[in-house]
């Protein structure tokens, strides 16, 4: 469905009030492109549209809407049509949006809900934020290990439709401990009186209720998973967690980098539903502290203002030298923090990074130098021993900041800290100082500052 030429249709529908034909049309629909079109619709419009849905179609829908659509149309509905779809939602997307609703909505909606629903979303909100137990679902498919493959095909029939998945199916024995898994293929392939016991894949790969939800993602990478079985200390099975969860997790996991690297601290609302003094909060303790580290910097410069005075042109090249080492620093720490996300490189590594880093340094400052000395010679004209100390500067300088930008953040994942808050602000800070402190002593070394 074309958004425009969709939206445009359904609010022709809805102002003829052909609600029979409109109910038609978005039976027809994926859930997500109708969740798209609700979005862009007037409120008004939106509530009248979602509550033509069908029961069941509502309750997908809405998993797809953000959070403010979703309290929007849950604020609008009365209480039992605001049970119902709780109700039809999936346990974690429930679980989700009780999380963001404010209390009294959530009492409200809870008071609706079906007793198994509650019992279902309470589960789920028990678990620390960011834990696997917090993003699992408790709709799963499970088995006990003596059932028959006939008994385990009636039994899918009966709760399937209720489960978030039924590809993979958890084999459990007597005590609710996950024992093994079995695929629906292998079932059907299987004769009927054979018993799930003897031919279920007893080589399980299970996630703790309390491991991160990052590290939950990191298995999913490895094995390639599209679900996996959640369990408890003891072995038994609590839930599961789906790829569409992981999805979300990388994505979230993903901004809070992002945030970290550029000396923000992370948030969990989108950037339109943040209010500005939640943004000022979030973005001045970072702020202060680069604000106040900088001060180095002005007090290198103020320390050799007497010896700059005889060669003021060497205050013309700071800003350029300083730039220079944040980013090769900026480079350097990206690729590093990328590469300890990912498991691909570990503190053990560190001479190797070193290493190779070095030699990156010396290609790239070899290059600038050399660039800088003709452009300098031809265009500037400063004279030779002013391009030497500035070349030699600057080749120096991308040295020392690319080794700074790597080997930052591997200590700060050493000693338990985020490798991504040792990103650019912070490492630009530290180079900028390192870069003056070296070009004044090269500066005073060729050309006798005193």
């Amino acid at each position: 469905m074309e958004e425009s030429k969709g939206i445009r249709h359904i609010k022709e529908l809805v102002d003829g009030k052909q609600y029979t034909k409109l109910r038609q049309e978005l039976e027809e629909e994926l859930d997500a492109d109708v969740a798209a079109v609700l979005e862009e619709m007037e409120e008004e419009d939106m509530r009248k549209v979602f509550r033509i849905l069908p029961k069941d179609q509502a309750a997908e829908v809405f998993s797809y809407l953000d959070v403010d659509t979703q309290q929007n149309i849950i604020t609008s509905l009365s209480d039992k049509d605001a049970g119902l779809i709780v109700d039809n939602l999936m346990a974690d997307d429930a679980a989700d949006l009780m999380d963001e609703m404010p209390a009294n909505v959530v009492k409200r909606i809870l008071a609706n809900a079906s007793p198994e629903t509650r019992r279902d979303i309470n589960h789920l909100l028990r678990y620390p934020e960011d834990s696997a137990g917090s993003i699992m679902t408790v709709e799963y498919l499970d088995l006990k290990e003596n059932l028959t493959v006939e008994e385990a095909i009636a039994r899918i029939r009966k709760v399937g439709l209720d489960s978030e998945t039924v590809n993979i199916c958890y084999v459990l024995d007597s005590g609710r401990r996950l024992i093994g898994t079995v695929s629906l293929r292998y079932l059907l392939l299987h004769e009927s009186s054979e018993v799930i016991g003897d031919f279920m894949n007893e080589n399980v790969v299970s996630i703790n209720t309390m491991m991160d939800q990052e590290d939950a993602a990191e298995l999913f990478k490895k094995y390639d998973f599209t679900a996996m079985p959640v369990v408890d200390n003891e072995n038994r099975l609590v839930g599961i967690i789906t790829v569409d969860d992981i999805m979300d997790i990388v994505e979230e996991e993903t901004t809070e980098d992002i945030e970290k690297m550029n000396a923000i601290l992370p948030g969990d609302k989108p950037y339109m539903r943040t209010g500005v003094f939640e943004i000022w909060k979030k973005r001045i303790p970072w702020l202060l502290l680069l604000m106040i580290s900088a001060t180095f910097t002005g007090s290198i410069i103020t320390s050799f203002e007497d010896s700059l005075s005889k060669y003021v042109v060497l205050t013309a090249f700071i800003p350029m030298l300083m730039d220079t080492g944040g980013n090769a620093g900026g480079q350097a720490s990206a690729t590093i923090i990328r590469g300890l996300s990912l498991n691909d490189i570990a503190f053990p590594d560190v001479f190797k990074v070193v290493w190779k880093e070095i030699r990156v340094a010396v290609l790239c400052g070899l290059t600038l130098a050399a660039c800088n000395f003709l452009k300098l010679m031809a265009f500037d004209r400063v004279g030779l021993t002013v391009s030497l100390v500035v070349c030699m500067t600057l080749a120096a300088v991308v040295l020392i900041a690319k080794v700074v930008g790597c080997t930052l953040p591997m200590a700060a994942k050493r000693i338990g800290f985020d490798p991504a808050v040792m990103a650019s602000p912070f490492i630009t800070t530290i180079v900028d100082a390192l870069s003056l402190m070296i070009y004044f002593r090269i500066a005073t070394v060729l050309l006798h500052l005193v």
